[in-house]
């Protein structure tokens, strides 16, 4: 199993050895199934991604053989149970290639990661007139904590503009990030558009202005290889179920001398060093940060899930993508009623679009009735949506196990869409 940080790749430019995607498709047992007697045509992976058998599997043992609560118990399942935890965090360490595992904290994910340094690293170092600079490609969840701890402290969040299509305004961005700039909070990759951010470019500038950096890597973790050191990111977050693992787990990343400068998050069991009425003294991190029984099943699940992804040629996995995302650009541009959205270079492989005169609403329940699940809606990225005049659009997400038969699919779902639409 390849665990040495994965290698930046340009997918247009990948030459890697074929990608067997029919192998790929036998390991996820949902794929099998017919929705509405259709074959399941599934393009929602941005939203969570199905999981292989050897996820299932996993968690399934983890219940069936070998469950038990961690750190406390002193007889045999607890030991083991604790061994798996913290071999999950290790395994998340070599996989983002973070110096060390104490910089791993386990979330429920994404958001709780993105709340956790708004309130706990935010409420500690942020105050009045401090700015913090996020984008318009921001999901919500990168979004509202921020807009929370303003209420609470009056920091000002200055926001990053993107061109027409979709791609950040880099020279913008350096004009917005000054001296009084503490953090800057944005994303990998767009989820509602699939556009790349420069991420190596983005911790540049901030650095130099002495601003910290967080990475909502939500739907960058999937798509793009992730080397924390290399990227020098101060704070990463991601989830699992995006990554072919579980639910309710998730990850943060955070620089060593960062997490221990921070007070606790929530207050409860294994967070702690002591307590007493008078007084408590907390434990160091990553424990400082997950009080409560944590997702035990979750983390074996995302270990799993990452050994996954793990087992294929990076450059094979890239150079399937692309293929996907040019053969859906090429299909849905040919029909003339298709407006794309999101069409910067190098994105990843997302497609955003609305159809003349259908709410996308519509095409959505009209697509579910060929089998083919895609999003609708404004994908929790509502100021993204105003900033092109829109109310929402229809998001096809692909992921390992898409073909160009899905695709495919799709456009001919749409065919019945202007159909019935006239």
């Amino acid at each position: 199993m390849n665990t040495a940080p994965a290698r930046r790749l340009d997918p247009a430019a990948a030459v890697a050895a074929p990608f067997d995607v029919e192998r790929v498709r036998a390991d996820f047992p949902i794929l099998s199934r017919t929705v509405h007697g259709k074959p399941l045509t599934f393009l929602d992976s941005g939203a969570s991604a199905q999981k292989p058998r050897q996820v299932i599997d996993a968690i399934s043992r983890c219940y069936e053989a070998e469950y038990a609560n961690i750190h406390r118990g002193v007889y045999e399942l607890s030991a083991k149970a604790t061994e798996a935890y913290e071999g999950a965090r290790a395994r998340v360490q070599r996989f983002v290639n973070a110096r060390s595992a104490s910089e791993i904290v386990f979330t429920k994910g994404t958001t709780e990661a993105i709340n956790l340094v708004a309130t706990s690293w935010g409420g500690a170092f942020l105050g009045e007139g401090d700015e913090v600079v996020l984008s318009v490609l921001e999901h919500h969840a990168n979004i509202v904590p921020w807009q929370l701890l303003r209420e609470r402290t009056g920091i000002v969040l200055r926001v990053v503009p993107t061109d027409e299509h979709g791609a950040l305004l880099l020279d913008a961005y350096e004009a917005l990030v000054g001296p009084r700039t503490r953090l800057v909070a944005l994303t990998h990759v767009s989820n509602a558009l699939g556009t790349v951010t420069p991420v190596a470019e983005i911790v540049r500038i901030a650095h130099a202005q002495g601003a910290l950096v967080l990475i909502d890597g939500a739907q960058g973790i999937v798509h793009c290889p992730v080397d924390v050191q290399a990227l020098d990111v101060d704070f990463y977050c991601f989830s699992g179920h995006k990554l072919y693992g579980p639910s309710g787990i998730g990850v943060l990343y955070g620089k060593e001398a960062l997490l221990a400068a921070m007070p606790p998050y929530q207050g409860g069991g294994d967070m702690i060093e002591r307590v007493t009425f008078e007084r408590t003294t907390f434990a160091p991190p990553p424990a400082r940060f997950e009080a409560g029984t944590p997702s035990i099943a979750g983390t074996v699940g995302l270990h799993a899930a990452i050994d996954y992804v793990a087992s294929f040629d990076p450059a094979a996995v890239a150079a399937h993508e692309h293929d996907l995302l040019a053969y859906a650009t090429e299909r849905l541009s040919a029909l003339n009623s298709i407006r794309l959205y999101g069409t910067a270079p190098g994105k990843a492989a997302i497609v955003s679009f609305t159809m003349d005169g259908v709410h996308p609403h519509d095409i959505g329940t009209i697509l579910d009735r060929a089998g083919v699940a895609v999003r609708v809606g404004h994908h929790c990225a509502q100021p993204l949506m105003d900033h092109f005049g829109i109310a929402g659009t229809v998001r096809a997400s692909f992921g390992l196990y898409n073909t160009r038969a899905d695709v495919d699919r799709l456009i001919d779902g749409l065919d019945e869409v202007r159909e019935i639409f006239g």
